[in-house]
């Protein structure tokens, strides 16, 4: 396993990591295969894991939380969400410090820590004060239930407005952001994402780098019954695209002449591109992790990274 730095921190996570999303306690209910995969990763080396509240309306949580209970805590590096309304009480959502303050507890209660390593607003809340979110936030890291807090999916003004206030007020910064990045997504990331983090030195996780699957090739044939992008409509609304086929299917021989998987090779080019500190993978099958685990090794000579870029660059469109 490699290991790289959070932006100006002295916090490392594994380069690979594991989340939660539509799989702990959603499409993946069995425990002893959860705590299998949780295992497999963590004994090769994984020490990030990825969750939130609104995964799976709590479950991911606790799921991933009760496989992880049997490792030490400080050789761990847990992180959550809040922000997506956990019911239907018009407080138990957003970036409040009501419910910034209420959620922690939550999680830390699903979880079963004492705290957690990174705390991620999930999304921007427009309907909050950004000085409410950055001051709660500070609390949460004073009084010790959380070590660093982090944006997902940010606009870049407002993490630049987020870190005006915490300089102007001694507050502590947001250290991490975490956006999609795929073969499939890139220039959010690439143009806006990248270029300001550093400035910031902030570090930057990023999530679905096989964009639901659809980079693996398993998707070349049809939609298979039960996958991600069969059960979930919004999903296939934004992956399952004929443009987006043609070239997953373009990539299937560059892998085959490497003579690795698509997976591999999906992975491979994003933990070759500068300033990520972690790709967030899934999985609901031993098998697949070991899969994606092989990217850390594989070596992409300059002129593949080029073919990759000339398939992936031509009429990029994004959500």
């Amino acid at each position: 396993m490699k290991y790289k730095k959070v932006g100006n921190s002295g916090l490392q996570l594994s380069c690979l990591s594991l989340g939660g999303w539509t799989t702990f306690g959603d499409s993946l209910k069995d425990e002893a295969l959860a705590g299998d995969i949780v295992k497999a990763a963590y004994d090769k080396g994984i020490n990030f894991f990825d969750m939130a509240d609104a995964y799976a309306k709590g479950e991911s949580e606790r799921m991933m939380g009760r496989a992880l209970k049997e490792f030490p805590r400080h050789t761990l590096v847990l992180s959550s969400k809040l922000f997506r309304p956990m019911s239907e009480d018009v407080n138990d959502q957003g970036l409040s410090r009501k419910h910034i303050m209420e959620s922690i507890n939550r999680s830390l209660s699903r979880i079963g820590t004492d705290y957690l390593d990174i705390y991620f607003c999930h999304r921007h809340d427009p309907e909050t004060a950004m000085e409410e979110t950055v001051r709660a936030m500070d609390n949460l890291i004073h009084a010790g239930k959380i070590l660093y807090w982090g944006t997902s999916e940010w606009p870049i003004e407002k993490i630049d407005e987020a870190i005006g206030l915490a300089e102007k007020y001694n507050l502590y910064k947001p250290l991490v952001e975490q956006s999609q990045y795929s073969l499939l997504y890139r220039e959010r990331v690439e143009k806006e994402v990248l270029p300001n983090l550093s400035k910031y030195g902030m570090g930057l996780v990023v999530f679905s780098p096989l964009a639901s699957g659809l980079l693996t090739g398993k998707y070349d044939e049809g939609i298979p019954e039960k996958s991600r992008i069969g059960r979930l409509g919004f999903v296939r609304e934004t992956w399952y695209q004929e443009d987006h086929m043609t070239k997953v299917r373009q990539l299937k021989p560059v892998a085959e002449e490497l003579k690795i998987q698509r997976n591999e090779l999906a992975l491979a080019w994003i933990l070759h591109q500068a300033g990520i500190s972690s790709v967030i993978t899934g999985a609901t099958q031993r098998a697949q992790l070991e899969s994606n685990l092989k990217a850390i090794d594989i070596s992409l000579p300059p002129e593949v990274i080029a073919n990759i870029d000339r398939i992936f660059s031509s009429g990029r469109k994004e959500q």
